[in-house]
């Protein structure tokens, strides 16, 4: 592995981009926290009815990861290799893409609720309170892809402080506004809060790329598609979105697995759910910083330095994963009682907390690695890799467990242990392996020749 000589701007640092992002992420968990426990607090069925919309919405907002995954690496290469222009006008491409992703996810949404419903097993008794919820989702997806692709735009120029601060009105205000909505309207009062958040949220970022970006859109940029920026985007954004996809799907099948085992194991799951996001938390934060950082290393031609760093987030994440999930563990049957006083639920719930332990490492590997591989243009190999053990190992594992084998909920849980340990070792080796220079060292040639 060679590098080229390191230029004189220092590469940014991981902990000052890790900590806003930890925070953002921390705060959006929040908000889907309190959600489920309004929602829980009407019954366990409605708690059980606003998870399986919510999952709904989030596997239909994968799609945007066609462009979100290949924004942030297209940018931080660019910017990394003195390219601001190349920078902008990926960005300027990145939201026309974004208007027809998201306006495509609501319309699926509004139209094919029930279906899409159906499609996850959802019992009968939930559908009347998770179809309308899902539609009055519907129009916040394209308010979100859009706030999803200025705010990537925004930390990949080292602006991780102020999309948080963006992050935080946009919560304070959605807050504010579900409990007296919710109260009146029920779950579709959540929905309108977080239509009202997501439309705040979009005049600030518009503010912020004038202000601290001097990008001005035009009208032409929200629905162009200029082709050589979207095509740098696209070689890196389908294969990291087909990886989140193939992801999202296998997920969906141990969604349904749970949905047959009925409404209790639904509540109970999501209700475990909302636990574990804060456990992956400072995992996805040191992921998502260690892509920007490594862009800008692998744009400056730092390789040796982009080694170094993957390797010290690495250590310091499967150390705060497991001190973290275990912790989480021993107070889950407090935590628990937060959402519900179903003593069989929260009996159950303590057990899925418990192997979180073993699951919480292994995913480490992926949200640490996976980001850093496709930060240096090493987009494939994730998915290609990953599929397999998606679709066997995760979807497979969770039918065969769960329901054949008949373990339950703890049953999916071993296949969501077994899935992340077997892909998270598969990607450190491809990294310790060097595999991933070829592929950086070629985004240094095209930046040369894009630059002459």
């Amino acid at each position: 592995m060679q590098a080229s000589p390191a230029p004189a701007i220092p590469a940014p640092r991981l902990f000052p981009l890790a900590w806003p992002l930890f925070l953002e992420l921390c705060l959006g968990i929040a908000v889907g926290l309190v959600g489920t426990l309004l929602a829980a607090r009407v019954s366990d069925a409605a708690g059980a009815a606003f998870a399986l919309a919510n999952h709904v919405a989030g596997t239909l907002f994968i799609l945007f990861r066609i462009i979100g995954a290949g924004i942030s690496v297209v940018i931080t290469q660019s910017l990394g290799g003195g390219q601001r222009a190349r920078a902008d006008a990926s960005a300027r491409a990145a939201l026309g893409a974004s208007s027809w992703i998201g306006g495509l996810t609501a319309l699926a949404a509004a139209v094919a609720a029930a279906p899409l419903l159906r499609l996850m097993n959802a019992p009968a008794e939930l559908l009347p309170l998770a179809v309308p919820l899902l539609q009055w989702l519907a129009p916040a997806m394209l308010l979100d892809a859009w706030n999803a692709a200025m705010a990537s735009v925004m930390r990949a120029h080292l602006r991780g402080r102020d999309t948080l601060a963006v992050l935080v009105v946009m919560q304070c205000l959605q807050l504010s506004l579900a409990v007296p909505l919710m109260q009146q309207f029920g779950l579709p009062g959540f929905a309108l809060s977080l239509l009202a958040s997501r439309g705040l949220g979009l005049g600030l970022h518009l503010w912020l790329w004038r202000a601290r970006l001097s990008l001005r859109p035009g009208w032409r940029d929200w629905w162009r598609l200029p082709r050589q920026e979207l095509g740098a985007i696209l070689h890196i954004g389908l294969p990291g979105a087909a990886e989140n996809i193939a992801y999202r799907l296998a997920f969906m099948v141990s969604i349904a697995v749970a949905g047959q085992l009925g409404a209790t194991a639904l509540a109970t799951h999501s209700y475990v759910s909302q636990l574990m996001y804060f456990v992956l938390l400072f995992g996805l934060a040191t992921g998502f910083a260690a892509e920007i950082v490594v862009g800008h290393l692998i744009g400056a031609g730092r390789l040796h330095d982009a080694h170094r760093l993957v390797r010290r987030a690495l250590a310091r994440g499967l150390v705060v994963s497991v001190v973290v999930a275990t912790a989480a563990a021993m107070a889950s049957p407090w935590l628990l009682r937060g959402f519900t006083q179903d003593a069989a639920i929260i009996a159950q719930g303590v057990t899925l907390m418990a192997l979180t332990v073993l699951l919480e490492p292994g995913r480490t590997f992926n949200l640490v690695v996976i980001n850093a591989l496709r930060a240096a243009g090493d987009a494939r190999y994730p998915v290609m890799v990953g599929a397999g053990s998606m679709l066997i190992v995760l979807a497979g594992g969770s039918w065969l467990l769960g329901e054949r084998l008949g373990l339950g909920l703890a049953g999916i849980w071993i296949a969501y242990a077994a899935d992340e340990w077997l892909r998270g070792l598969l990607m450190w080796r491809r990294w310790a392996a060097l595999g991933w220079v070829p592929h950086a060292r070629a985004a240094r040639r095209r930046l040369r020749a894009a630059r002459h």
